[in-house]
């Protein structure tokens, strides 16, 4: 018989990075509203987690990013101005980031880490399992990553990393998962992780990504966790714990996604996120797409 688990309701969402890459853009604009087409990044992150279910969302935040907090918060001054001028459409996409779902901030006041960033997050969450969303890595909504992810914590318990295969020379990027198979074709096992390893130490090739469902006993880790890679706190390697001892906290497995991410930490991939989604935009895509042809013949 399948084992009940608790039903998910929370997402807990680390904003507190200071966006270096992008750097001068990012000294006095938080790297997570950086606008994809039309919409900051940060938008398309809590879009993804309510449309999973997860309507009660904590963001991290630390220094600087008050305008993640006025995005998400009601404009009265634009919205009476839109609505004078009867410009309905604009009003709508403006009244929709304040009404996507019930926010909460709490400040990461020292950037010690990701794993100190979801640690932030223990007394919002208490001892329910949640799910955490980095705002660099957007989901195609079409490939529903966390609803997945989400069923496979409630059958199983424990914790859940989402997991991609990459090209060995590109594993020393991320966090690295051993796994072994199971009867489900997307389900891995996950034996062990390690944080950003030497591709000749890698013991896969399966890497991963910005999406995790977490039992709620990672705290417990995460408050004894010392620094690691980079100095920083990592969920790896508290990860790497549950992963060793289930009795601490159930086990961990991973969802291998093999959709659609656009990763906007990176500037080059960030530029191809917005060409990517530009051209699948019913309202922009048919021009768009025509020029981008039109530009890459004649300059190419």
């Amino acid at each position: 018989m399948t084992q009940s688990h608790p039903r998910i309701s929370k997402a807990v969402i680390p904003a507190a990075g200071l966006g270096t890459r992008f750097l001068p853009a990012t000294k006095a604009t938080p790297k997570e509203m950086l606008p994809v087409v039309d919409k900051p990044a940060i938008q398309y992150v809590v879009e993804e987690a309510v449309s999973a279910g997860l309507d009660d969302v904590l963001m991290v935040t630390g220094r600087n990013k008050r305008p993640l907090e006025d995005h998400f918060d009601r404009n009265y001054e634009l919205e009476s101005a839109l609505q004078k001028k009867g410009d309905a459409a604009r009003l709508a996409k403006v009244q929709q980031s304040s009404d996507l779902a019930t926010m909460h901030y709490v400040r990461q006041g020292d950037p010690k880490g990701l794993g100190h960033a979801v640690l932030c997050a223990a007394p919002h969450v208490g001892q329910e399992p949640f799910a955490v969303l980095l705002g660099d890595d957007l989901i195609d909504p079409r490939d529903p990553l966390l609803q997945r992810m989400i069923e496979v914590q409630e059958r199983h318990g424990g914790s859940v990393v989402a997991l991609m295969e990459v090209a060995p020379e590109q594993i020393h990027l991320y966090g690295c998962a051993a796994v072994e198979a199971t009867v489900d074709s997307d389900v891995v096992k996950v034996t062990g992780l390690v944080e950003k390893p030497d591709p000749a130490d890698a013991p896969s090739n399966y890497a991963i990504i910005g999406r995790y469902v977490l039992d709620p006993s990672v705290f417990g880790i995460l408050r004894l966790t010392e620094p690691g890679r980079g100095g920083e706190i990592q969920l790896t390697d508290a990860l790497q714990q549950l992963a060793q001892d289930e009795k601490i906290g159930g086990p961990v497995h991973g969802v291998v996604f093999k959709g659609r991410r656009y990763d906007t930490g990176d500037r080059g991939d960030y530029l191809r996120a917005i060409v990517r989604l530009a051209c699948e935009r019913e309202d922009l895509g048919p021009d768009f797409r025509s020029w981008l042809r039109s530009y890459v013949t004649e300059e190419m």
